[in-house]
Parts: structure tokens; sequence; C-alpha cells
């Protein structure tokens, strides 16, 4: 594309929004075009400028950061969406990709985690904590009980289709997976679409929050 990417800052705080802005502009890949202090006006917002990407709060008044997310989504599909937040339980996390965020970033992590998530977001990956990776998985392992069921359709799936899976919820891009898995673009096409077929999922970061919470991610 021509010129830096344009993002959206959705926080309550003015001094947050502050401190982001002065922190992406410095960059040459982005520029925050618009600022929004609560939900409403981040889809208002969101809608009106078409931003490449938006890094959205979830405690915000009016409408928090989770209702804002499905909202923008219908209206904005092309939209990358990045959670910037201080909420780090897996229950946040899991609603966010289902709802459809792109990532999910703690306000704890450094300047330099943010940049790298923001570039992840714009090579159409999808971006997790590290904090968050290791609390998802040490969450999922503490709390596995022997005889948990699987979730629904988990059992349908060929190997091939999990493997698949796994390497989406990794962030990989269907050409990476068909070289890593040594298949074709076409054959992990297939894979994805009959993954969303049978889970009863239609999106890749929902696809992510599955593969979470049946502790597939991270694995």
């Amino acid at each position: 594309m021509d010129g830096p990417y344009r993002v959206l800052i959705a926080d309550d705080h003015a001094l947050m929004r502050a401190g982001l802005k002065a922190l992406i502009n410095q960059t040459k890949a982005f520029v925050v075009e618009s600022e929004a202090e609560n939900g409403q006006e981040a889809i208002r917002l969101a809608v009106d400028t078409q931003p490449d990407l938006i890094l959205l709060d979830i405690s915000m008044p009016l409408t928090n950061g989770t209702e804002a997310i499905a909202a923008i989504r219908r209206r904005c599909p092309c939209c990358h969406i990045l959670m910037v937040t201080a909420h780090s339980t897996d229950e946040f996390v899991r609603e966010s990709l289902r709802l459809g965020a792109n990532g999910y970033l703690l306000k704890e992590d450094s300047p330099e985690e943010l940049i790298f998530a923001m570039h992840t977001l714009m090579a159409d990956k999808t971006y997790l904590s590290p904090t968050i990776c290791s609390a998802v998985v040490n969450g999922y392992l503490q709390n596995k009980a022997p005889d948990k069921k699987p979730y629904t359709g988990w059992e349908s799936l060929t190997r091939r289709e999990r493997e698949t899976l796994k390497l989406i919820a990794e962030g990989y891009r269907n050409r990476e997976i068909a070289q890593y898995l040594n298949l074709s673009p076409k054959t992990i096409e297939k894979h994805r679409a009959n993954l969303m077929t049978k889970l009863d999922i239609h999106s890749a970061p929902a696809l992510i929050a599955y593969a979470i919470e049946n502790g597939v991610a991270g694995n």
C-alpha cells in the first residue's frame, strides 16, 4: 500500500492514548489518524474512517471493547483489531477472538512488543501476548480433566486438519502452512474450509479461540 497504515486508538484514558500515539507516530509504517474515548465513539470512527488497524481497550464507558468488536467487525470487515488491555484472563481472550479481534496485547507488555504485534496483524497473522500464551496453556494443563469430552466437532477432524488448525492458531498463513506440511496451498485451503464447516466456525480469529479452548494453540 502507499503510505503508512492508518491507526485508530480507542481507550478511555487520555494519557494512554497520548502515549500510544507518540510511540506509533515515531514509526514509518503506522500513523494515528483518529482517537476514541469510549466504545460508541470507536464504532463511529471506525465506520467513518475505515482504518487499517484499531487498538481497542476492553474497559470503556458507554460500550465496552468486546461489544465494540462485534459492531466494528460487521461494518468494517477489512479492519485489523488489536486488543490493548489490562485484562489477562483467558475468558477475555477467547471472547475477544471469538467476536473477531485479530490480536491481544497486554498493557504491561513492552513498546517493542506493541509494534511487533501491529506488524504481525498487518501481515494477516494473529497475535497473542507471550504472557497470554503461557497463561492460557498453563491454565489448560492445570484444569484438564481426564474424562473431559472434546469440543463439538473435534473428533471429526482428520490428523491433517488438526495439524492445520494448530498452525493457523500459531499465526501462520496458508502458504507457510503448505510449506511446513509439504502440501499445496490449495490443499491447505481445503483443510481450512473443512475445519470451519466441521466446527461451525466462520473466521480465522474464531478458529484461534477454538484452538485455545481445546488446548491446541501453544502445544
